[in-house]
């Protein structure tokens, strides 16, 4: 039964990324460099993920029972979660089992991003809410992508979710298209290690 409604909620994920290409391509081809087409950013972007992938287990398959069985821990594989090859994760923590968002919920969340151009062997510095207490938690609301608070995440961050308890924690690689929605056309790819909270009644 997961598995049926995690495809039926592909729909929206389509949705999201044709509008988000459309805003790529017009801002993107004027956000390009001098020396560099959009076409030949979205290649250095491809290498980027590729180079930190070849240090990585990959998993090109995500599992197709209904419990969604994934390895997790440290050394897990990274998962490709569209035939594209946008978006890979590793399962950190899978959560509680049957925990999973229902649509329209809050779901608050921390995170760490790390710009994989940036990637020589060891991660770079990154930056986020994660580890400085001080930040608030950034929140969406589940599949609601009409609403500001939630599209401007993009839909590389709710992915998660889609597959995995609400209490999860993943490493989730996130090329442009999928990331911040005002960031698609700088075409840069993030490595983002998430943890996820439900809103608290």
């Amino acid at each position: 039964m997961i598995l049926n409604h995690s495809h039926r909620k592909m729909s929206n994920i389509r949705i999201f990324k044709l509008v988000a290409f459309a805003v790529m391509l017009s801002l993107g081809m004027s956000a390009c460099s001098d020396s560099k087409s959009y076409a030949e950013l979205l290649t250095d972007e491809n290498h980027s993920v590729n180079a930190f992938l070849a240090d990585q287990r990959v998993d090109n398959t995500i599992p197709t029972d209904s419990t969604f069985a994934f390895e997790v821990g440290p050394n897990a594989p990274y998962y490709r979660l569209d035939e594209d090859g946008n978006m890979y994760m590793q399962v950190i923590n899978a959560g509680t089992p049957g925990n999973y968002a229902k649509e329209d919920q809050v779901i608050y969340f921390r995170y760490t991003r790390y710009n994989l151009h940036a990637y020589t062997g060891e991660l770079p510095n990154g930056d986020g809410n994660e580890t400085e207490m001080g930040y608030s938690n950034s929140w969406f609301r589940f599949e609601n992508y009409t609403l500001q608070s939630s599209y401007q995440w993009g839909v590389g961050i709710q992915m998660p979710l889609k597959l995995l308890p609400i209490d999860c924690e993943v490493n989730i690689i996130i090329k442009s298209q999928y990331g911040f929605y005002e960031e698609t056309s700088y075409v840069v790819p993030f490595l983002y290690k998430l943890r996820y909270y439900p809103q608290m009644t």
